[in-house]
């Protein structure tokens, strides 16, 4: 695209946006800046650059360009997206709250905001509200664990161990080989009393990452021995 439209922005911000999901970093913000050089007004792209910038962690630049890119355009549900997770990261929780609301205002299918807003809510200990967005999201999306291990937390956090187990169990059969979910699955259980499914999923948790310090840990408290077999479910 970038050989037959060499001055097309869209074509920098299209393979930006590639080399951001291949890790490729540097690339991918040589690819927007070139976009964003080529079109001053092009919110994809200050948008876009932004995701890299977050993920590096440089939050401040971040902020920045989702900052320019409500400003060019008011209704991107992205940026609003975007920027309130800068906002939760840098503890700026009522202005996180207002940019999730507002991104799903204009998308209300958007599985993503619900769920950070529900990180948002769990992080103020307002877990019925938590609980309610993480719901939402996996109506709108059930192949991802994430909000299940979200909702079960809040579910922990008020002492429903029984809801709490029944999600982790829902995140580890959408991600098999997600780290958290097996780990927190295994907290669940171990706080239920429950050793032996907890051994067996601090043991999958290990299996994934034989380094990871809570599985280690919470294996050794519920007396794991490594090589034994565990009733995982």
């Amino acid at each position: 695209m970038i050989q037959r439209n060499p001055s097309d922005p869209q074509a920098y911000n299209t393979r930006g946006s590639a080399f951001g999901q291949a890790g490729r970093n540097e690339d991918a913000l040589a690819d927007f800046n070139k976009a964003i050089s080529l079109d001053p007004n092009y919110a994809q792209a200050y948008a876009n650059r932004a995701l890299i910038q977050r993920k590096s962690g440089k939050l401040d630049l971040a902020l920045a360009d989702y900052n320019k890119a409500v400003t060019l355009d008011p209704n991107y549900a992205v940026a609003f997206l975007g920027r309130g997770i800068v906002y939760r990261q840098q503890k700026r929780a009522l202005d996180a709250f207002n940019d999730f609301n507002k991104a799903i205002a204009i998308r209300p299918d958007n599985f993503d905001a619900y769920y950070n807003r529900g990180l948002l809510y769990q992080s103020q200990r307002q877990h019925q509200f938590a609980i309610d967005d993480f719901s939402t999201a996996i109506g709108l999306s059930q192949q991802q664990a994430e909000p299940y291990v979200g909702r079960g937390l809040s579910y922990l956090a008020i002492n429903d161990l029984k809801a709490a187990a029944s999600d982790l169990d829902d995140a580890v059969a959408a991600e098999p080989q997600n780290l958290q979910a097996w780990t927190t699955r295994a907290f669940v259980y171990e706080r239920m009393g429950d050793k032996e499914k907890a051994a067996g999923s601090y043991a999958r948790a290990l299996n994934i990452n034989k380094d990871h310090e809570p599985a280690k840990q919470g294996f050794a408290r519920v007396g794991g021995k490594l090589g034994q077999s565990y009733q995982t479910f």
